[in-house]
């Protein structure tokens, strides 16, 4: 277990790291006794100095929700970080490579809330009820901290968020069957990937529910209007300067961004 005082020094080491595109050395090398609860912390007092410097929370992403992912960082469950205003990115946008440190974009849908959901006890249904429509999306997840990262340098890294783009066709939570939902994702002319959203703890909407019970458990709530990034189905794939990566999503459109 960390001080107070080295979580303080943390976050503002990974605030400065995003800032500056410079990975800083893994907290579990400077902290080696950094347990989940002090990751969690650390990306909390991240997210009000970002707060503080005038940055909006918007929402939430949902990250390790594949059981081969979770396998791959020793953990049983999903992570969570939270979404600023300034990560927003326009669909068929050029996007500046040097903003971020060694991005990677992931494909995955988005749910936007018109009800609270608070935890414990939130289910499928009770996701599908609260939200009022989902919405294709592209995710560029970031590393702030060097390789190689274990889990509690990815959940003070504020679970990698950097950037998310939303675009194609969005759909009534109830319209279509949300666990087959595919989609296809591109670099320039290949398909690096493919996935469907079952592969989502079996069902996208089950990654807000999970953290609607997880935040639940100290008090807190998702709001309506939030945006909440429910968990890739597809691996990463390396972005470089000069790639254009696309999204398509069939029957609910497609998206895509320019790196520049």
């Amino acid at each position: 277990m960390m001080s107070e005082a080295d979580r303080q020094k943390a976050a503002e080491w990974l605030v400065a790291a995003e800032r500056d595109r410079k990975p800083i050395v893994q907290l579990s090398k400077t902290f080696p006794d950094i347990t989940i609860d002090d990751a969690y912390a650390i990306s909390a007092l991240a997210t009000k100095i970002r707060v503080a410097a005038g940055h909006k929370v918007i929402g939430n992403k949902i990250g390790l929700t594949s059981k081969a992912m979770q396998a791959s960082s020793q953990i049983d469950e999903p992570d969570y970080g939270v979404l600023h205003d300034y990560m927003l990115i326009d669909d068929g946008a050029k996007v500046a490579h040097d903003r971020f440190c060694v991005p990677r974009v992931e494909i995955e849908l988005v749910f936007v809330l018109k009800n609270v959901l608070q935890g414990p006890g939130v289910g499928l249904l009770d996701v599908l009820r609260a939200t009022e429509y989902v919405i294709p999306a592209m995710e560029i997840v970031d590393a702030r901290v060097q390789n190689p990262r274990k889990i509690f340098d990815t959940v003070a890294d504020n679970g990698a968020a950097a950037g998310l783009v939303m675009g194609g066709r969005p759909v009534g939570p109830m319209d279509v069957d949300l666990r087959w939902v595919s989609g296809i994702l591109y670099r320039n002319s290949d398909i690096e990937e493919t996935g469907v959203a079952a592969g989502v703890l079996g069902h996208p909407a089950m990654g807000i529910a999970w953290l609607a019970n997880k935040i639940g458990r100290f008090g807190e709530r998702l709001e309506p209007g939030q945006v909440m990034l429910s968990g890739s189905f597809v691996r990463p794939i390396w972005a470089q300067k000069g790639d254009t990566v696309h999204g398509d999503f069939g029957p609910l459109g497609a998206l895509s961004i320019q790196f520049v």
